[in-house]
């Protein structure tokens, strides 16, 4: 907490994340409203995963942070996918 390092980040900087996370917010509703098939979850989860990348890259300054900081964040990503795959054969097997 105490590094020492500041940062500053321009508004224009977070103007531009928030106007990209509400364009690709309006994109998961527009591809709800279509019929995907298994597609839909898919497409709905990667946008989610692009939404929540920007807020922590940007927002929660991630990028400003230690390498070994976010290998951890990384290692849990990979962790909360390796879940979601095992979920989604688990349901696929119950058809």
């Amino acid at each position: 907490m105490g590094h020492g390092k500041n940062h500053i980040v321009n508004y224009s900087t977070y103007i531009f994340v928030w106007l990209t996370l509400v364009t690709l917010t309006s994109l998961t509703v527009t591809v709800a409203s279509l019929d995907l098939g298994f597609l839909s979850v898919l497409v709905a989860l990667g946008i989610a995963s692009l939404k929540a990348l920007l807020v922590l890259l940007v927002f929660m300054h991630l990028r400003f942070d230690d390498r070994m900081f976010r290998i951890f964040v990384l290692i849990s990503f990979i962790t909360l996918l390796i879940f979601l795959v095992l979920t989604f054969f688990d349901y696929a097997n119950i058809r």
